[in-house]
């Protein structure tokens, strides 16, 4: 392909992908972008079972369907996850229509962590969703000049909620045309965006990020990293950026452990990284205070969840969890407990299995990508995506925030799909 080739959908599963990615700021506008990925999601899944019980051996190869052992672990995973809200709900003698509503949730939540790497089992071009992707970028380009304007104009921070919410889902926020919003800390403006809250903004700035620099189009790549930084910038948060340089610094050098040269550089390094270990720790113990003290506030009511979390679970219910969420005291300003972290979320929700329903499936996708990455320019894509999600389970839940970094689980699963050629033949 050419690399100024203009990408245009070829198949029904990339028409809906390319047009819901494309229009994210039109569903946006009329609050539809949290009701989009769910639907998404279960018609391609239908449509992708149907091609399967359809599927014989007069079917084209390049038209075959076949689900690779990756994409089954997160299948099941999020099965058993499933099985955890059920018996949480038993033991704590929860009402049908709670089990009924959880379920609906899961649904729309977790469900989609399984369903989009299955929908990459399709004949699904990754450059497709990194072209789709700086799209949104550079469409942020051009809109956040309005966003600014309204709030140096004292527009309504909310426009208004769309009546969309009637469909249910966490709160007003995933449904509001938001144009800006004020820190309470700093006292300063950050931006939302099409996202619920601000750092989801960046979180999911990071996934374009990283879909921009596998763009083939120089102008679409540059406008793809530009549109990916400006947003975590106007997002004004502190991961975001974090993650940006740390994702970035351990994909490039793990893509390359079976280079001869990298090798080498890591072999003299080693013994210089053990003379300096004590300088680093000690900069890194002040890097994480100034960290915190950037925002005080929000670093102290996100350790108070924490604990809560932790404590509640461990002490009243460590295998199956509590079920549901519940509001949290006055310490943590009433944010429900588990929440601004998907580790102690699922440990006080779902228990030990609900935690270890979500580690295994991330930890073999690490290890697989981390194989496949030194040979497949997606699996390089995919060893940054996991990266990224694993670092923003610390400071968001990840079930929540699925509806916008879908794409990046397709990216996975066809990095699952992909067959590769033994990495260790370069050394």
């Amino acid at each position: 392909m050419a690399k100024n080739e203009e990408i245009t959908p070829r198949n029904f599963e990339e028409r809906v992908v390319w047009y819901t990615i494309t229009w994210t700021y039109g569903l946006y506008v009329v609050g539809g972008l949290y009701i989009a990925a769910p639907v998404v999601a279960w018609i391609l899944v239908f449509y992708l079972c149907k091609k399967l019980i359809l599927q014989n051996s007069q079917t084209p190869v390049e038209e075959r369907i076949t689900i690779p052992f990756g994409v089954w672990i997160w299948i099941i995973s999020m099965i058993v996850m499933l099985v955890a809200l059920f018996m949480g709900h038993f033991d704590y003698n929860l009402s049908n229509g709670e089990i009924i509503k959880s379920a609906i949730g899961w649904a729309k939540g977790w469900a989609l962590l399984a369903i989009f790497p299955l929908i990459g089992c399709l004949n699904i071009r990754p450059e497709l969703v990194y072209r789709a992707g700086c799209i949104v970028c550079y469409q942020t380009l051009l809109f956040f000049p309005f966003f600014y304007i309204a709030y140096l104009a004292h527009l309504p921070a909310t426009l208004y909620v769309s009546p969309l919410k009637a469909v249910g889902g966490p709160g007003p926020d995933f449904f509001a045309m938001n144009l800006y919003e004020v820190d309470p800390e700093a006292g300063s403006a950050r931006w939302r965006l099409f996202t619920p809250w601000a750092p989801a903004v960046g979180f999911v700035a990071n996934i374009y990020f990283i879909f921009a620099f596998q763009e083939k189009s120089k102008k679409w790549r540059r406008l793809g990293i530009i549109g990916s930084l400006l947003m975590c910038q106007v997002s004004a948060s502190r991961l975001a950026l974090v993650n940006l340089i740390v994702v970035s610094s351990l994909t490039w050098v793990l893509s390359r452990m079976t280079r001869p040269r990298v090798l080498m550089i890591l072999g003299f390094a080693s013994p210089v990284i053990g003379l300096v270990a004590p300088s680093i720790i000690k900069a890194y113990k002040n890097f994480n205070d100034a960290f915190k003290a950037a925002r005080a506030g929000s670093s102290r009511v996100r350790a108070a969840l924490g604990r809560i979390a932790y404590d509640r679970w461990e002490s009243e219910a460590p295998i199956w969890g509590h079920g549901v969420v519940e509001k949290g005291p006055h310490v943590a300003e009433h944010m429900p407990i588990g929440s601004h972290h998907s580790w102690f979320g699922l440990l006080f929700v779902k228990g030990i299995v609900g935690f270890f329903a979500l580690a295994v499936p991330m930890f073999w996708t690490l290890i697989e990508c981390l194989i496949k990455c030194q040979t497949s320019p997606v699996a390089k894509s995919g060893l940054s995506i996991i990266f990224t999600l694993f670092l923003y389970t610390f400071g968001e839940n990840l079930e929540i925030l699925a509806y916008l970094f879908w794409p990046a689980l397709v990216i996975l699963g066809i990095a699952f799909k992909e067959k590769v050629g033994n990495p260790f033949n370069q050394i």
